[in-house]
Order: structure tokens, then sequence, then C-alpha cells
């Protein structure tokens, strides 16, 4: 059993908004119903989240409007504070933090974008990429430089000197990724980053989200009510219902083993051939089949990416993991069974 500790941990974390909370906190410990809680006049808008978010990771957090996604990672770095619960970061007990100590770690350790961009418009594209580092006190040349390399790394060079308004939504919001990453966060948190811009934009960002990650490998807290971009980003993904966390899982195990009907009527449009991997769709490799196979697949190609070769020949693909070593074998019928939701075949 792995004994890495998890960046961020939360035991049991409540948010409850109404007018005498602290008098109802003994009754958190009984895990109130949301019935005694409206009796008493009270919203739960988190309840009772008990989950560990490992380093490296793109943990998803998905729900409809108003279950509780943006408030629980609010909480997660206390710019919302929690009701109760317990909320540890790198080691430490950050519901213990005093306020000068939360200051510094969200100034060097957390980075956090949102929908809206909030770039400051007097400021150029540099300025408002070295903001952060100019309220940490860092010289001009050290922030300048540092403000610099992170706008090379979202494909803005030569645009440095350039205002906001000069630039389209999508190169808005990578200044504002920029920013969030110019003091090398330890976490980084994303609520609905993409959402505002058009899907063609929005795309191309996913896109230049996912190479920063390749590059950065940064333990990520991304929120989202799009299944297909959380599918696209996610290691694993969390659906909230109503304040509460209803399922965790990878896009796979929300699909394959829905933990309530709620679960499953959320994925119940998601194109299956997006969501599964050739590993899951391989069957054994035969002994007499390692000669005769045609292409060569890594195991976390998705369906979609090889469907129409499958398709459309009789060879078989064989799956490599990732040292090239073929660990199974790809027909035309177990592409089909995904495509047309026959989903029995493979490995899962």
């Amino acid at each position: 059993m792995s004994t890495v500790t998890p960046a961020l941990q939360l035991r049991n974390i409540w948010k409850i908004f109404g007018d005498d909370v602290s008098a109802f906190r003994e009754e958190i410990s009984k895990t109130p119903s949301p019935a005694e809680l409206d009796d008493a006049g009270l919203i739960a808008a988190v309840r009772d989240v008990t989950l560990d978010i490992s380093h490296g990771e793109i943990f998803v957090i998905m729900g409809l409007s108003g279950s509780g996604k943006s408030t629980l990672v609010r909480c997660m770095s206390r710019l919302v504070e929690p009701t109760a619960g317990e909320l540890m970061f790198a080691g430490q007990d950050l519901l213990a933090a005093s306020e000068d100590e939360l200051i510094q770690i969200r100034r060097h350790k957390m980075g956090m974008v949102f929908q809206h961009f909030a770039l400051l418009p007097h400021m150029s594209v540099l300025d408002n990429v070295a903001f952060p580092l100019e309220i940490q006190g860092i010289d001009k040349q050290t922030r300048e430089q540092r403000a610099s390399e992170m706008i090379s790394l979202v494909g803005l060079s030569g645009r440095e000197e350039y205002y906001p308004r000069e630039l389209s939504g999508g190169q808005q919001q990578r200044v504002g990724i920029a920013r969030s990453l110019a003091v090398e966060p330890d976490i980084w948190f994303l609520d609905e980053p993409f959402s505002a811009l058009d899907p063609l934009i929005r795309r191309e960002m996913q896109d230049e989200f996912l190479r920063l990650q390749d590059i950065l490998k940064k333990t990520i807290v991304f929120i989202t009510h799009d299944f297909d971009e959380a599918i696209r980003l996610a290691d694993r993904i969390a659906i909230m219902k109503d304040g509460a966390v209803i399922q965790i899982g990878t896009p796979e195990d929300l699909i394959i083993n829905p933990a309530t009907e709620y679960v499953a009527e959320f994925t119940r449009d998601v194109s299956r051939a997006k969501v599964f991997s050739a590993r899951m769709v391989m069957r054994p490799l035969a002994p007499d089949e390692k000669g005769n196979l045609g292409e060569l697949l890594k195991h976390d190609v998705k369906v979609h990416e090889f469907a129409d070769q499958a398709v459309n020949s009789e060879d078989r693909i064989g799956v490599t993991d990732d040292a090239g070593s073929i660990i199974g074998v790809i027909d035309r019928q177990s592409v089909l069974n995904v495509l047309v939701g026959r989903e029995s075949a493979g490995s899962y």
C-alpha cells in the first residue's frame, strides 16, 4: 500500500450558510439530513466531503449549477471558511493556519484561475503576469524574466506589451493562466476557466492545458460542468449533488460502475469511444497472434482515435504498455461493441 502523503486531504468538510451556524455545529457530527438543516434555516453548500488529491493529478469536480463544486474548491484554499472538518495541505493543517500564514501559502504555493479573467486593464500582458511576483516583493528584473518565461510557455511571445483590451478571449485566458503559474504553485485551482470561450477556442485551450500539464506535472483541481471536457482532462472525477460528493473515480469507472442512478444519468449520453482506452477494449494476446498484428497502439489511446482504422480493416491491432511491450490485441468486433453500446468485451 502506498505511503505517499496526498497533496491535499479533506476530511468531513462542511460549509453551512445561515444565521445561527455556530449553534448547529454539534449536530454536524451526527450528519444532519437536508430536512433538519431546512428546519434550522440553514443551507449546506458542502456536505461532509472526504477526499484525497494526489501529487501531479488532474482532479476534476463536476456537478450541476448549485451542486457546491465552486464552494468546495474555495474551501480548499480557505477563500471560503469551512464550517467543520479537516483540511491538510503539504502536511500542514490549513484550518489552523493564521491569516498571515494563509496569505503566504496562497501567494507562494497556490495558483488560481477563474472563469472571469480579472486582468488589470491598465497593465500590459507582462505586468499582469508579473503582478503576483511584485506582490511578493520580488525585484523587477527577476519578476519580468519569470513573467516572460510564462508568457512564452502559454504561446504569447511577442505580446508582452499588449493590453488586455487588445487580446482575444482565448489570449486573455492564456494571460490569466500565465499569471497563476508565475508563482510556481504547488497546487493549481481552476474554476470553469474555459466556459466563457467559444467552442473552438475552448478546444484549443484544453489542448494548451494538457500541453502545459505534460511539461509542468502540477497538482490540479479543475471545475467544469461539461463531461466532454472532464473526460479529456481528468485523471479522476468527483461528481457532486446537493453539496455532497456522490462518487469519485476515473471517467471509465463512472461510466461502467455508476454508484447511483444520478451518476448513471449524468454520464448516460457520454460517448464511450471518447472515454474507453485501448487497454479497456483489448483482449489477451493468443500465442500465435504476435507475428500477425497490423498497427501497434499505446494502451492509453482512446477508442475514437483508432475506431475508423479498426472498423475498416480486418487486421488486429496490438496494444503496448509504456515500455512498448505488447500486452493485448484489439479486433474489429471489440471496437464495434463500444461504438454501438455493447460494452461487455475487453478487460473491464
